[in-house]
Formats: structure tokens, sequence, C-alpha cells
């Protein structure tokens, strides 16, 4: 009968991991030697994954039919063609937003010709400075029968193409990165070869540094608690926390972590960098496969090549390239011997640092389910920055934190302060604890820089009874907004999420990319420039971050700066229509 589905010629699918949870860091799945691509390899590593499938379908009309998974009906049809599936995709359709928040326009012909143009031009003039004058550089001497110790490439970039605009970058600050930055000034004499300090100093509108939420401050009850810190505690443990280096300050944090959380522990570690590149050797190992983003940071990057495990890359928020390899890994297994793989891995950021983008945390999470995977999910941007209640992407999107197997941060961003840390499970911590490097080598936490997390983190929770966290967490999102639809009135292309506080402006050529951050410098607003080898070539940027000490009058000044120079020197690339209207600070409903 209609809308009937007949036992005999359905697929029966359940899950024998439904009772037991087996742990992350222990779960081996069970090895199938000798299997080629076959049937019975698709079913033998589907149950490894906890999954059984029997081999009976309905294929009726060119469709087929999925009677049970996981213990529940659950009826789909999609279309066959020659016998295979058409639009395996499976992901449940997120309902479309009346307007994308996210923008990725891609670069005009001419301005893309351009770059390409100016860079070798670029490089050209440098193999001809680097043939006619002598660099002022140490060389290696009696090094007969040695390689070089630097790549040959990478120093000559450095010297005759960096060199060119490197004043924008490493500049000394004599401040507290707040709303506005103290700069040291310097100039040069021999076109970029050395600096010498000039003994003044410009004060500057920050728009370059991670004070998402405006507690890097040099007073009030931060700093005030970080100083009491230091007169109860010292200045430092001068010891790893497994040896003499435990404080009391290192387990209220890690409380106050977990809560923060809503997860069952955490630990924290005082470098955010070593937090991904010493912690993933101890979850993945040789015979585990890793899909990464292709934005993640170079944490990420280090961590996962130091493990040993398989990486696989998939394209930048693409969730339908990741199911692809998901898939691929559960039914081809390992290559050569076809084994299940121990454990399959992803690996995403909450928010990209260059991008700007915030993952599609929702979809990504009905996969990970979907496929038996672990999540790994570094919010390293996003912790304090997102959400409602300044608790990240997961607050953001409305998730509940036990989705997400392993979730990392860390407190050098929103927090004001060093460090990293890594929630999740009970038994996931412990095994951290006794497994990880960061934990059993690198010195303690600081007591200032835990008290400084402490008391932030309070702040934001509401905890010091006050609303100045709410305040803080709806000042970031109001200028986040207006910063970015203001941008976009101005006709310059920017990259990310509407309410991504990361704002990257493309410039795309390597000269311009000087040209603005000195432009910027001399109408005293302080930026980042970013380009190759940290971006690719054709996507030279400036990056703006937004943080919630910055007023109205602070952004407007920068706005008006920007509407300038992107008349000066050619940065209104963007070929989108344009409001015209006025836009309102503090208004909720998107502009169409």
């Amino acid at each position: 009968m209609p809308g009937q589905i007949s036992q005999e010629d359905s697929v029966t699918v359940s899950n024998l991991n439904s009772s037991v949870r087996i742990p992350f860091f222990s779960r081996v799945m069970t090895p199938n030697p000798r299997l080629r691509r076959s049937r019975s390899t698709f079913a033998s590593n589907m149950a490894a994954n906890g999954v059984v499938c029997s081999s009976k379908t309905n294929e009726q009309n060119g469709k087929r039919s999925l009677n049970e998974v996981n213990g529940k009906l659950n009826i789909t049809s999609e279309p066959l063609k020659n016998g295979q599936v058409l639009g395996t995709n499976n992901i449940p359709p997120k309902k479309k937003p009346e307007k994308s928040k996210e923008s990725f326009e891609e670069v005009p012909l001419y301005t893309a010709m351009m770059t390409y143009l100016g860079f070798y031009l670029l490089m050209f003039l440098g193999y001809l400075n680097q043939l006619f004058f002598t660099p002022k550089v140490a060389r290696e001497r009696n090094r007969d029968g040695y390689v070089p110790l630097f790549d040959r490439f990478e120093s000559f970039y450095l010297r005759y193409v960096y060199r060119r605009v490197r004043d924008c970058w490493n500049q000394p600050i004599a401040s507290v990165p707040g709303a506005e930055v103290v700069l040291k000034d310097r100039v040069t004499q021999d076109y970029g070869w050395t600096f010498e300090y000039t003994g003044s100093y410009t004060k500057c509108l920050n728009l370059g540094s991670y004070n998402y939420l405006g507690f890097a401050q040099e007073e009030g009850p931060c700093a005030d608690a970080s100083v009491e810190a230091i007169g109860t505690y010292g200045c430092a443990m001068c010891s790893s926390v497994q040896e003499l280096g435990t404080h009391p300050l290192i387990v209220e944090l890690e409380k106050t972590t977990a809560r923060f959380l809503g997860v069952e522990d955490a630990i924290v570690f005082g470098m955010g960098f070593a937090t991904n590149a010493l912690n993933l050797p101890s979850l993945v190992s040789p015979g585990c496969l890793v899909l990464s983003d292709e934005k993640n940071h170079a944490s990420l990057i280090l961590g996962l090549r130091l493990s040993g495990a398989t990486i696989k890359v998939f394209r930048h928020n693409n969730v339908r390239s990741l199911e692809k390899l998901l898939r691929d890994a559960v039914v081809y297994g390992q290559p050569r011997t076809r084994r299940p793989w121990k454990k399959i891995l992803i690996v995403v950021e909450g928010v990209f640092s260059m991008e700007g983008s915030i993952v599609h945390l929702p979809e990504i999470i009905h996969l990970k389910k979907k496929y038996k995977a672990y999540l790994y999910l570094d919010e390293a941007h996003s912790i304090g920055a997102l959400g409602e209640n300044g608790r990240g992407v997961l607050d953001y999107y409305g998730c509940d934190p036990n989705d997400v197997d392993i979730l990392m941060g860390t407190f050098t961003k929103s927090f004001g302060s060093a460090g990293g840390y890594i929630g999740g499970s009970k038994h996931l911590v412990n095994h951290l604890r006794v497994n990880s490097h960061a934990d059993c080598y690198a010195s303690a936490m600081s007591p200032p820089i835990a008290q400084q997390i402490i008391t932030t983190m309070k702040i934001i929770m509401g905890e010091d009874g006050t609303l100045d966290g709410k305040r803080r967490i709806l000042q970031l999102a109001r200028n986040t907004r207006y910063f970015r639809q203001r941008l976009k009135q101005i006709g310059v292309i920017i990259y990310g999420n509407d309410d991504s506080p990361v704002v990257p402006l493309l410039v795309y050529m390597f000269s311009k990319i000087g040209a603005v951050v000195r432009t910027l410098k001399a109408r005293s607003i302080a930026t980042v420039g970013v380009g190759f080898p940290a971006t690719p070539l054709m996507e030279g940027r400036i990056r703006f971050c937004l943080s919630a000490a910055h007023t109205k009058e602070q952004l407007d000044k920068a706005l008006e700066v920007i509407e300038e120079i992107s008349d000066t020197l050619g940065l209104r690339y963007s070929q989108k229509p344009r409001y015209k209207g006025e836009i309102v600070y503090g208004a909720e409903d998107e502009l169409e």
C-alpha cells in the first residue's frame, strides 16, 4: 500500500553503542583485514563504527527506502540513476535566512591581474637588489660541507620583499591594548634593514588587538584582583602543574571554566598555542583520521602533524565536502589494509581568525553523530565574543555542549589574559592530566594571570552582582554589526559573518597593504595588515578587530578615514548594491 514499507525489502540499521559510550581516547575499532572495495567492506567498516547494516534494499520506481535508523522509524526516498543514489547528502535542511550573514565576494578580474603583476614586479626588483647590493645581515662563514641553515627562498623573501613593508608589522607598544593604544615611534635610514627609536609616542585608536570584551585594562576589578594575587602567591610558580606548580587559583579557574562552558570538567594551560600543539598528540595517533578545515590555525596544524595521524583537509566551512570525506572514510577505511580507522576526528574553529567566518556548527554536529566521529572545536576567537551569554559559538547556535567531544579555547582574547583550556567529560580531562605534554613539562599558569581570568569570567556570568558582563557582550555585538554594515555601504569587500568581530578588508595588492597601514597610522589608527604567505597571494587584507571598549564616535572616526582612503587608494572593489539609507547604531533588524 502507498506509504508502507515491506519488512523484507528494507535496510535495517541499528546502533550498537546506544547503551555504552566508549571514552574518546581509548576507542579502537575492530580490525578487519584483507577486505577490498565491496559490499562486505562497507558493512564491516560501518559495524566498526557501531552500525550494522543488512544488505536488503527496496528499489521501486527509482527510489530507495530506509526502514529503521538507531532504533527509530525513518523513511527517506532518493532518486536512483543507473543504480546509483543521487543526492546522498542527508543533512537536514537549515532554515534559510532572509539574508545571508556570510559574504565572500570574488575579486574582480582586473584587480586579480594587477595583484599578480605587482607581486612579480616586487620579486623581479628583489632579485636585482640581491644581485647588485650586499644585504646588511650576518652570513654563515666557515661552513663548507654543511647545508644552509635557512631556506633559500624564505631568506630571499624576507630580505627583499617583506623588508619593503617591514615597518607595518611588529610595531612596539607602550600601553595596555585597550580601546586606544600608544605606539613607540621608530624610523629607518636604510630602507627597512634596521630601525631606530625616536623617543616619541603616538596614541592611536586600537583596531588590531583581540580585546573583544575590553578587559585589557590597567585599572578596575580585574587589575585589582591580579595585584592582590601577586601579593599572595607571587608572580610565578616556577614548576609544572604535576610537580609543585599547582596553586589554589588554578583549581578554582578549572572549576569556574567548566561551569562557564557547561561541561563536567576542564583543564587549563599557560599558553594558548601550546594548548593545541601539545594536546592533540595525546588525543590522536597513527591509525587515526583527522578531517581538518583548510583555514584552521597554525597551532592546530602543528599539533596534528606531531600526532602522526592521517590528515585530510576539507574546503572551508563546506559541509558537503566534509561529508564526502566522512563517507569515504567509513566505507573504505585505511589505505592499503582497508582496516577501519581507530578514530575519526573533525577539527574546526568557532570563528576563523583570518576569514571572520563562523563555523556551521549545527550541520557539523549532525554529521558527527551520523558517522560516529568525534568533534574538536577551537573557540579561541569565539569564546566570550559570541552568543547571548558570551559562551561562544555553542551559545550562538543554542547547541548542547555535550554534543562536542573536545572544547578548546584561549584566554588571550576576550578575557584579556593568557593561556588556554580544554573542556569536556571528566574522563577526557583526567586522561589529559596524565598524558598531556603541556601539563607534564610546561610551567604552571602564573597566579595573577589565573586571577585575571577568574575575575573576568565571573563578570561575564554576572556572578559579581553587576550587569557589566551583559553590557560588554551587547556593546561588542552592536559595534560589530554597525562597523560591518558601514563598510559594506562604503563599497569595500569584507569577508566573514555579520556577527563576527574579526573584519577582514580585502585590499589584494601587496603594495596597498603597506599603503593602508601607513596611512591609517598617520591618521592615528592602529591596525594589522596580512599578506602572503599568511594568506593566499590573491587575498591580501587589512584585519580589523572590534572591541566592546570602542565607542560609536571612535568607530565613526575610523570609518570616515577608511572611506577617504578608499577613494585615494582605490579600495572600492565591491560590485554588490549598496544600502543608501542611514545605518542606525544598535538596530536589531537586518538591512534589506
